[in-house]
C-alpha cells in the first residue's frame, strides 16, 4: 500500500468542525487505499494563548520549561482529532513527539533533528490504524521535550515523510497552493502548479509564509513530493519537486521581507581574518545573517553590511560592539526601518540584463536601492520600509508573474524522482549516523579568470543602479555577482561586480562612464580574482557555514575581497593566485557535510 503524510495546520484545526473535516480527509484518503499519517498543528491561536500565560507568570521563562508548555498545544490537537476519527469510525492512535520517536538535540526553542525511529509508526500503521503525530517537537537524550522552532510542524511532516518513504507529503493550509507573491499583499498574484525546491528554498527564507525553509530542506535532500493544498477544498494545489514550472521564464516569484534591519560595519581592515571575526561574534548569539555584502576595500579599509531580523537588531549590534575594537573597526551604523524585495527564478542564471531588469522597475516606481545582493538565482535589493509595497508590485508586474508562461508545466505532469529508492536508503544511512537534520553541501567549487570593478562614491539616488546595469548590459558584458553595500563617505554607496577578465578593459571603460554621468568619486578594476562558492542545503540554517568558511579562510592568509550569500550558496572572491588552497583547504573542513 501507498504512505501518504497530510499535514494540519492550525487554522485547519481551529475548531471542533474543522478538526471533523481534517478527520474526514485523511478516512478518504484510507479508503482509497493508502496508509496515513497525520501531523498536526496545535489548534488556530492557542500556541499565542499558551506565550500569554508564560509571560503573565514570568518576565523571563526559562527555555527548558515554554517546550515543555507549548508542546502541549500540539498534544491537545492530535488527541481531539484522534478523538474525531475513532467517533466517524475508523481506527486512529495519536502520538506525541517523544512517542513517535522523534530524537533531537537540547536547543530548546530551535531543536535540530538528529534521528526518528519509525518503528512504532510503521506497526500501528500495519494493524489498520491512521497514526496521528505532534508536529513541532520532540525529545532529547535525556528526555527532555524540546520544540523546532517557527515552521516545526511542516518539518516534522516532510521529515517523516522522507524517513517513512512516503509517495508524497500534502501540506493542508488556509491557501491553496503556492503563488508568484502573497496574495494578500498582492492580489493579481498568480497560484502556480509546479515550483522547484530551489526556488521554494529561496522565497521560504524570504518570508513567503506558506512552508518553512527547514522543510524543503529534507525534502529536497530526500526527493519528496509536497503537494501545498487548501484544507477546505479537494482542489489541486502547488506540487514542489526537482523541476521548475518554466525553463523560459528568468523569475518565478517575488517575495517581500518586510521587518529587516541593516548594520554596517565601518573602516574594517582589508586583511584576513576580520570576516570572520565578525561573523562568529554574531552565530555565537544564535542570530542568522541574511544579505552579506563586503565591498572591496580602498585604502586598506573596507565595510561590511548585513541584515538580520528587525527583532534581533539589539541583539546583534551588542554583540559587535563588544569586538570592534579588537577587530579595529572605526565605527558602526544601522537603520531598522528597511525592507527586502527579491526575486528567485532558475531561469535568471542563464539569462542576462535580469538585475537590470529588477533596477529599472524599483526606478521608474520610485523606489531606492540601499543594498544590492545577488546568487545564481536570487536577487535581492533593500529598500526604505515605506516603499517596500510599491517596490514589491514594481518588480512583480515587470517580470509578468502574473501571467502563466506558455511552457509552464502542471502539477499532474510531475512524477515522482525515479532514483526514489536509493533516497530512501540514504535516509536510512543518516539516520543510522545519527545526522538526520545534518548540514549536506552539495559542493565546493572556483570559478576563475574572473574580474571585478568597483564604483566608489555611488549617490544614494533612486535609479542609479538601473541606469549603471542597463548601461554595462548594452555593452555586452555579462554580470555575475553584484553587491551594493554604504562606503562610509557622505551617506555614499559602493557598488562592484564581477565579469570574466576578458571584458575587464571593456567594463572598467563603462564604468568610467557611468562615474562620469553620475558625479562618483572612483573607479577600480582588477584583475586576477576567483569566485568561490560554497553550495548546499541548510546553509541559512546551520549558522556556522559561515563562520567555518571565514575561519579556514583566515587560518590560510587569504584575504576576502567580496562576499555574496544566498539560502543555497556562500560565494567570496578572492586573489586567483590562492583559488586552489582555499578550495582544498574547505574541502577538508567540510569532508563530513560533503559526505
Amino acid at each position: 500500500m501507498s504512505l501518504i503524510v497530510q499535514k494540519f495546520g492550525g487554522t485547519s484545526v481551529a475548531d471542533p468542525e474543522k478538526i471533523r473535516a481534517a478527520a474526514r480527509r485523511a478516512i478518504r484518503a484510507q479508503k482509497q487505499g493508502h496508509r496515513v499519517v497525520m501531523v498536526v498543528s496545535a489548534m488556530g491561536k492557542q500556541t499565542d494563548e499558551l506565550l500569554r500565560l508564560a509571560s503573565a507568570v514570568s518576565e523571563k521563562p526559562p527555555a527548558r520549561e515554554m517546550d515543555m508548555l507549548l508542546s502541549t498545544g500540539e498534544q491537545t490537537s492530535v488527541a481531539l482529532v484522534a478523538m474525531a476519527i475513532d467517533d466517524l469510525g475508523s481506527k486512529a492512535v495519536s502520538l506525541t513527539g517523544g512517542q513517535f520517536g522523534m530524537k533531537t538535540d537540547n536547543s530548546f526553542s530551535k531543536a535540530r533533528i538528529r534521528s526518528i525511529d519509525t518503528g512504532r509508526i510503521e506497526k500501528l500503521l500495519e494493524e489498520g490504524n491512521i497514526v496521528v503525530a505532534a508536529g513541532f517537537q520532540g525529545i532529547d537524550d535525556d528526555l527532555n521535550i524540546t520544540t523546532l522552532g517557527r515552521g516545526g510542524s511542516d518539518t516534522t511532516a516532510v521529515a517523516l515523510a522522507a524517513v517513512l518513504g512516503a509517495d508524497a507529503c500534502e501540506i493542508n493550509t488556509d491557501v491553496d497552493g503556492v503563488y508568484t507573491t502573497d496574495p494578500r499583499l498582492l492580489p493579481e498574484a498568480r497560484r502556480v502548479d509546479v515550483i522547484s525546491y530551489d526556488e521554494m528554498l529561496e522565497l521560504a527564507s524570504l518570508g513567503a509564509g506558506v512552508m518553512h525553509s527547514r522543510s524543503i530542506e529534507f525534502a529536497k535532500k530526500f526527493g519528496v513530493p509536497i503537494h501545498v493544498r487548501s484544507s477546505f477544498s479537494d482542489r489541486d494545489g502547488t506540487m514542489i519537486v526537482a523541476q521548475a514550472e518554466s525553463e523560459s521564464s528568468p523569475v518565478s516569484g517575488a517575495a517581500l521581507t518586510k521587518d529587516e534591519a541593516r548594520i554596517t560595519v565601518l573602516g574594517v581592515p582589508d586583511v584576513p581574518g576580520m570576516s570572520q571575526m565578525i561573523f562568529s561574534a554574531i552565530a555565537e548569539r544564535k542570530v542568522a545573517v541574511d544579505m552579506v555584502v563586503q565591498n572591496v576595500g580602498a585604502e586598506g579599509k573596507a565595510d561590511v553590511s548585513f541584515t538580520v531580523p528587525g527583532d534581533e537588531l539589539k541583539l546583534t549590534l551588542s554583540a559587535l560592539e563588544a569586538i570592534l575594537k579588537r577587530i579595529g573597526a572605526t565605527g558602526l551604523t544601522h537603520d531598522a526601518d528597511v525592507s527586502k524585495v527579491s526575486v528567485v527564478g532558475l531561469g535568471m542564471a542563464s539569462q542576462k540584463s535580469v538585475a537590470a531588469r529588477m533596477f529599472r522597475a524599483l526606478a521608474d516606481a520610485g523606489v531606492n536601492i540601499h543594498m544590492i545582493t545577488t546568487s545564481e538565482i536570487k536577487i535581492s535589493a533593500l529598500v526604505p520600509r515605506d516603499q517596500a509595497a510599491n517596490a514589491l508590485r514594481a518588480v512583480h508586474k515587470a517580470f509578468g508573474l502574473h501571467e502563466r508562461p506558455s511552457d509552464a508545466k502542471t502539477w499532474a505532469s510531475i512524477q515522482a524522482d525515479k532514483s526514489r529508492e536509493a533516497d530512501v536508503e540514504d535516509v536510512v544511512t543518516r539516520l543510522q549516523n545519527d545526522a538526520l537534520e545534518a548540514l549536506t553541501l552539495t559542493g565546493i567549487s572556483i570559478v576563475g579568470k574572473q574580474a571585478r570593478v568597483t564604483l566608489d562614491g555611488v549617490p544614494d539616488h533612486v535609479g542609479v543602479a538601473a541606469d549603471m546595469f542597463e548601461e554595462i548590459g548594452r555593452a555586452g558584458i555579462f554580470v555575475d555577482m553584484i553587491v551594493q553595500g554604504y562606503d562610509g563617505v557622505d551617506g555614499s554607496t559602493s557598488v562592484s561586480f564581477t565579469i570574466d577578465e576578458d571584458d575587464l578593459d571593456a567594463g572598467v571603460k563603462v564604468a568610467q562612464s557611468i562615474c562620469k554621468t553620475h558625479s562618483m568619486r572612483d573607479v577600480r578594476g582588477a584583475a586576477g580574482i576567483t569566485k568561490l562558492s560554497v553550495s548546499g542545503i541548510g546553509l541559512r540554517s546551520h549558522t556556522q557555514v559561515g563562520t567555518v568558511l571565514f575561519e579556514q579562510l583566515a587560518n590560510a592568509k587569504i584575504n576576502v575581497e567580496m562576499i555574496a550569500t544566498s539560502e543555497l550558496q556562500v560565494n567570496v572572491v578572492i586573489d586567483s593566485k590562492r583559488g586552489d588552497d582555499a578550495k582544498k583547504c574547505l574541502q577538508s573542513a567540510f569532508a563530513e557535510a560533503l559526505g
